[in-house]
């Protein structure tokens, strides 16, 4: 089991894209409203963790999904509930029971933890790997952009037998499509090896957690998300479970800075990222009992 709390800074990068659309605003790229700065929520990020797993490990047993696309949450709730092991425990322990099934048989129950709220059966398991919304270092500037459709959905749309009336015929719909010129994002994660120990998250799903990291961008295309990337990953390894330092400390060693302040960055070479030996530098005057590492 992961016997050390784990502290961690991601960062990332899209470029003529939409990272996180915000449902309430027409699927814009969410942007804070006050700094002009972007978000993407942490479960869009946990999303794209858990369709990586999917795809790698292929539902191998232990690495289920549970929150997957039409998936019906009582159906596995209640399959669970039907093992012999949660039959046959007391009235006391079928919940502490059911709850083991379930971090054993799926890798996002056992690393990001779940709200089970399904018919009849209210619980929580809390899960070691938390994320923070991603933030965009400089604001970013959502550009709407015109398209149109040139096929009809419905025969009714197209009421013309003739293919050069364009005039009496609705299948050139106008949409936006909105996206970010680019833009840097920072996401700050936590590891806590105590509520490891209690959903069985174990070192091996954390080599896979960061293998995710790396690699789910690739796996998970979209010509609405344009080109996003995995830049940088650190990670600040503590001695103990409980840590030895404050993570706000830590993060705060992490510098990254726009090389020109008068030109609009299009690209990561637009920024100084952070350099290891100067992390290691720092963290001389906050703790000695703390390693980092550089995994992206």
């Amino acid at each position: 089991m992961i016997s050390n709390r784990i502290d961690f800074i991601y960062i990332f990068d899209v470029k003529d894209g939409n990272p996180n659309g915000d449902p309430n605003a027409d699927n814009m790229p969410r942007i804070d409203d006050e700094t002009g700065q972007g978000l993407v929520t942490d479960v869009c990020l946990k999303r794209k963790v858990r369709n990586y797993v999917l795809a790698k490990k292929e539902m191998q047993e232990g690495f289920d999904i549970y929150i997957k696309e039409r998936a019906v949450l009582d159906s596995v709730v209640n399959d669970v509930y039907k093992e012999n092991s949660v039959k046959n425990a007391t009235k006391e322990n079928k919940r502490i029971v059911a709850q083991k099934v379930l971090c054993q048989k799926y890798y996002d129950v056992r690393t990001f933890g779940a709200a089970i709220t399904t018919t009849g059966k209210q619980d929580q398991v809390r899960g070691p790997i938390q994320f923070t919304f991603a933030r965009s270092v400089d604001q970013i500037q959502a550009k709407p952009n015109t398209i149109t459709r040139m096929a009809a959905t419905k025969k009714a749309d197209s009421n013309s037998d003739n293919p050069e009336d364009e005039v009496k015929q609705k299948e050139r719909t106008m949409g936006n499509k909105f996206i970010v010129p680019y833009g840097l994002y920072v996401c700050h994660g936590f590891i806590s090896a105590n509520l490891a120990k209690q959903t069985g998250f174990s070192e091996d799903d954390l080599k896979l957690f960061w293998d995710a990291l790396e690699n789910m961008f690739d796996v998970d295309r979209s010509a609405a998300r344009g080109l996003m990337s995995a830049q940088k990953l650190i990670v600040f390894k503590h001695s103990s479970m409980l840590g030895n330092a404050p993570a706000d400390k830590l993060f705060k060693l992490v510098n990254i800075q726009l090389k020109d302040k008068t030109k609009v960055p299009r690209s990561v070479d637009d920024y100084n990222l952070p350099n290891l030996e100067d992390i290691k530098e720092g963290l001389k005057n906050i703790s000695d009992q703390i390693e980092v590492e550089e995994m992206i």
